[in-house]
């Protein structure tokens, strides 16, 4: 099977994600105008991607000090086919 063809801001998370992994959270919120990117991320891992997160308890975002930010970057391989992964866990 191939990867599904990704749309709209989805497709923008996953390429920004590509270029500039490990990937801050609120960069894509905050320079890129993604709302609601954590649902963004769900719904690429929902089509198969396979983004990692990690969670790093604090980071300093335009001189502030940020809690809890999400660092995303894409695991090997790249897509992983869902309906395998759901029978791997069933």
């Amino acid at each position: 099977m191939k990867a599904p063809i990704v749309t709209g801001q989805c497709a923008e998370v996953l390429e920004l994600i590509r270029k500039h992994q490990p990937l801050l959270s609120f960069v894509l919120t905050a320079d890129h105008a993604i709302p609601e990117t954590a649902a963004r991320v769900h719904n690429l891992r929902c089509m198969g991607f396979n983004i990692q997160t990690r969670i790093v308890p604090e980071i300093v975002f335009r001189g502030r000090i940020r809690r809890n930010a999400a660092l995303y970057s894409l695991g090997s391989p790249e897509w992983l086919n869902p309906d395998r992964e759901r029978e791997h866990h069933e």
